[in-house]
């Protein structure tokens, strides 16, 4: 179920840009944040999973930087892709 979501967002995003680009900021940061959310509900049921947490830190951080490199280089972008994934602004 998860990857139709992904492909209905990824949809929205090639009728703009006419292809699906995968090495797009957009794309890797709607990624990692698939995977942030799967490590998270993991680790709802499995508290003392310490590497599974380190893993989502790690996760955590690129998605982190990927958004500052958006939001420095195109706010429009930044802002519109922040709203998509109803994530926090930092």
């Amino acid at each position: 179920m998860k990857k139709k979501e992904g492909r209905k967002f990824l949809g929205f995003m090639v009728k703009e840009e006419k292809e699906e680009n995968r090495g797009s900021v957009e794309f890797q940061v709607f990624s990692f944040t698939n995977k942030i959310q799967r490590l998270a509900s993991h680790l709802e049921l499995h508290k003392k999973d310490f590497s599974s947490e380190r893993g989502l830190r790690i996760l955590l951080g690129k998605r982190r930087c990927l958004l500052a490199y958006l939001a420095k280089k195109n706010r429009v972008r930044y802002k519109k892709l922040i709203s998509q994934l109803n994530i926090r602004e930092q």
